[in-house]
């Protein structure tokens, strides 16, 4: 089951420490946008705004990796100005690759930054790239995406109970790349 488990499971996306990333050597990160970023179908906000702003002052490149069609991820990246691949196909490997070769970075310092297990967090898992999940921004989504969260809350069960119970020994593939 580790291939669903993320590295981290935090609240959201805009408590992650890039600072501290950004010392631990990571220089890319890639983000999921709806209901990581912004609620599902929402532009580019404020907040978003000035985190992509502080990634690349820091010296971040990132690269927004969607399985929406391009006119919602243009309008979201219209504001944020970063790489973007649009009908991603998550969780397939292959655009994750794509995303790292875009900002010419590699799977052991990259990141990656998502609110679900079966799109997100598995792919970034299978193309060995370190994972952060949050939780989603907004109950409002897609019947779809609403079916996998019922999916997902074993899992996440799962996982919260081996973090538990292995506590401070537990280490990430990716922690042991770095």
């Amino acid at each position: 089951m580790s291939i669903f488990y993320p590295d981290e499971y935090l609240e959201s996306t805009y408590i992650i420490d890039f600072d501290k990333l950004y010392r631990d050597g990571y220089r890319g990160v890639i983000f999921d946008i709806d209901n990581t970023l912004v609620p599902h179908g929402a532009p580019a906000d404020e907040r978003a705004i000035a985190l992509f702003a502080h990634l690349k002052e820091l010296g971040f490149a990132c690269t927004l990796l969607s399985n929406n069609k391009e006119p919602r991820v243009k309008m979201f990246n219209d504001a944020v100005h970063v790489n973007y691949i649009f009908k991603a196909g998550k969780p397939k490997p292959a655009n994750y690759r794509k995303a790292m070769e875009q900002m010419n970075t590699t799977s052991e310092n990259t990141i990656f930054v998502g609110d679900q297990i079966f799109t997100d967090v598995m792919g970034a898992n299978i193309a060995g790239i370190r994972t952060i999940l949050v939780k989603p921004i907004h109950p409002k989504e897609e019947i779809q995406i609403v079916l996998k969260r019922y999916i997902e809350k074993p899992i996440l069960w799962a996982y919260n109970f081996h973090r538990r119970r292995v506590g401070d020994k537990y280490e990430s593939s990716a922690m042991k790349k770095a």
